[in-house]
């Protein structure tokens, strides 16, 4: 049945972009990608971003050059750089249980939740880079481990933000009788900074209905991104009803043809940096082979899909803007709730975006809000 003026109405779906803080841009080829990982570069397209209809921006985390990432800034300090350069930008710092204890990141998200007015948030990233843990003296641990560890963390990080005399007794954590003033700013329909997760296999997926917040997936085509949402459901089904909402990776390529947009993509490929493509392959392999059913990060990664190392291409946002547009409503109506977008040329493309783009994605929408192909989550 058609919705009506008085019907709960869906709410739109919502863009973050990775904030390119890691030297080699989003795709690990030797194509131009007109970008820059320093500061000044990403203060001005995080106010572009913000101007061009984007609500949140995802700093990535790296500790030591890898695979095409020669440079890199640490995620939670450009992410407060960021927020402090922007009036409405939500920016989702990433960060590894095992490298953060639990209550030093609690108190440093209060601080820049204050500082920026209710805009910080984290990704809880639970690794796939052993190299950057032994060389920190950290212990690695196997994948469900991981992923044990990283619930732990985010029931430590929930408590220390919303109780106090917050005690936990785990096997990662032991935190006792403590109390975090100020704790993070009271945001209307937010009982704190927005936790988010990654992760494809069964573990994460599992972990997600009970603790997070978000659930983040790699690149997808529809039946990968409806089989997550349908797991992650299921999990918060089992855990008390939990609201969990979906972000989706893509790496976006509009032009005016679907021709030149798929020809960029091959020049990518082809001009990809063989060496560091094979050498992230033969790091991340592990992920999705080490988990019993095979479910992990990249388990079904080809070549191709790795030059983009978050699986961008797999969602297919490739095309003239209409086709772009009309593929991301359809991921909507699929469970996304958010997408988290790559670009070449990041400055020309997040305002190529926001002109282009955008307003073509709230027209799709609406149109399917009025035929009732778009309802709101559990309606």
């Amino acid at each position: 049945m058609p919705a009506t003026s008085n019907d709960v109405q869906p709410d739109p779906v919502k863009f973050a972009y990775w904030v390119p803080n890691v030297s080699g841009g989003l795709v690990t080829s030797d194509i131009e990608q007109r970008t820059d990982w320093g500061y000044a570069y990403n203060t001005k397209l995080a106010q572009t971003a913000e101007n061009s209809g984007f609500e949140y921006a995802l700093s990535q985390v790296r500790y030591m050059a890898s695979y095409g990432a020669e440079f890199q800034h640490e995620s939670t300090s450009f992410s407060l750089g960021l927020l402090l350069a922007t009036e409405r930008l939500k920016v989702i710092a990433a960060v590894h249980p095992g490298l953060w204890h639990p209550g030093v990141l609690a108190k440093l998200g209060a601080t820049a939740d204050h500082m920026s007015g209710g805009r910080f948030a984290v990704n809880v990233v639970s690794g796939w880079f052993k190299g950057e843990f032994t060389a920190l003296g950290e212990h690695w641990l196997d994948h469900d481990e991981r992923y044990r560890r990283s619930e732990e963390f985010i029931r430590a990080l929930r408590g220390i933000w919303t109780e106090d005399d917050f005690t936990l007794a785990g096997d990662f954590y032991r935190i006792r009788d403590f109390t975090l003033k100020p704790k993070p700013v009271d945001v209307p329909g937010r009982a704190h900074p927005e936790i988010f997760q990654g992760g494809n296999s069964t573990a994460a997926r599992a972990m997600a209905g009970r603790v997070s917040d978000w659930y983040f997936s790699n690149g997808k085509d529809y039946d990968g991104l409806a089989e997550q949402v349908h797991d992650v459901r299921r999990s918060a089904a089992e855990h008390g009803g939990r609201d969990v909402r979906f972000g989706l990776n893509g790496f976006m390529i509009v032009r005016d043809t679907e021709k030149e947009a798929r020809e960029t993509l091959r020049e990518v490929v082809a001009k990809s940096n063989k060496p560091a493509v094979e050498g992230f392959r033969e790091a991340v392999k592990s992920a999705g082979q080490s988990t019993a059913d095979k479910k992990g990060m990249w388990a079904d990664s080809s070549y191709e899909d790795l030059v983009q190392y978050n699986d961008g291409f797999k969602t297919g946002l490739i095309g003239t803007a209409e086709q772009v547009a009309e593929r991301i409503v359809e991921y909507k109506k699929r469970g996304a709730d958010l997408m988290l977008l790559g670009y070449l040329h990041f400055q020309e493309e997040v305002e190529q975006f926001g002109t282009t783009v955008l307003p073509l994605v709230r027209e799709i929408e609406a149109e399917a809000i009025r035929t009732g192909e778009l309802t709101p989550a559990g309606a």
